[in-house]
């Protein structure tokens, strides 16, 4: 049985590794990732499926995993459950007691509710978690924001290469490596239909694997939006997102800094004052608490 702790204080990297590949199970152990995703979707031919499913099942039970995962989150992303192998997924994760699933293809809460009746007639532990990857059809990403605020769901990720075949693009970038118009406001609509359901929201994989000044932009801007993090698939990404999603030093201390000034303001009655030379109000305060959180520090 997996120990399924807290909910994983951050998301920075989400990292997918190939279900039943001990090598890339095992150097995924050691990376820096704050999740790993055990894939078995996507990366895992038809044929193959439930070989990887009894080798992912078999290495999540080894006594020593959870040790060697020094804290990680450790999630499996199934198959749809429309699949043929879906259910025999589901029903094999959950023996396991892991704290979140992956769900891919997800389009409406049916889809999560039939996960709900899988789980409940299997008697496995009530706080599994859905992680739904929602923008993988247009129906997903017309539902996103009653998908988001599932009882059971505790993050949201979007794709876009699911998403250009659905749609019939040719491409979801531009010849500068930019997401085009579509998939720039699919991108937007995951982070705010996240933020009206109070979860966080996971940026999608970058695919230039050669290209870390593009993967480096790209993170600092999803950084900026408000993402918690993004889904990685080489060990290379990892420090590069890690480190676009984690605080400076400097703008820690300014968050610090400008909370303690909000406090004492507070006891003249004040939410709004001059702070290095700008007028800051409860917004500003806002923004300070979450800098704080997502720096995963005490003040």
């Amino acid at each position: 049985m997996i120990d399924p702790g807290e909910a994983p204080a951050r998301r920075r990297s989400v990292h997918f590794v190939p279900g039943g590949n001990e090598r890339y199970l095992a150097s995924a152990l050691a990376s820096a990732a704050d999740t790993l995703v055990l894939d078995l979707e996507d990366s895992v031919p038809p044929e193959r499926k439930g070989e990887a499913r009894a080798a992912v099942v078999e290495w999540l039970s080894s006594a020593d995993v959870v040790e060697r995962a020094g804290g990680k989150e450790l999630m499996i992303r199934i198959n749809a459950l429309d699949t043929p192998w879906g259910r025999d997924d589901l029903e094999s994760v959950v023996e396991l007691g892991p704290r979140a699933v992956m769900v891919p293809k997800v389009e409406r809460t049916a889809d999560l509710d039939a996960l709900d009746r899988v789980i409940e007639a299997s008697g496995s532990p009530a706080s599994i978690t859905y992680f739904p990857v929602v923008t993988e059809t247009a129906a997903g990403v017309v539902n996103l924001p009653a998908v988001a605020a599932h009882h059971r769901v505790d993050g949201v990720c979007w794709g876009a290469e699911d998403l250009s075949a659905a749609l019939g693009a040719s491409t979801a970038r531009d010849v500068w490596g930019r997401f085009l118009p579509v998939f720039e406001m699919v991108r937007s609509w995951c982070l705010i239909g996240a933020a009206a359901a109070g979860v966080p929201a996971i940026d999608a994989v970058f695919t230039d694997l050669d290209d870390l000044d593009g993967l480096r932009t790209e993170s600092a801007m999803a950084a900026a939006m408000g993402f918690a993090g993004k889904i990685t698939i080489h060990p290379r990404q990892i420090d590069i997102v890690n480190d676009a999603f984690t605080p400076s030093p400097e703008r820690i201390a300014d968050a610090v800094a400008l909370i303690a000034e909000f406090e004492r303001h507070a006891a003249d009655g004040r939410l709004s004052f001059l702070h290095n030379g700008q007028m800051v109000d409860a917004p500003h305060l806002a923004r300070a608490k979450a800098v704080i959180a997502r720096a995963g520090v005490t003040r």
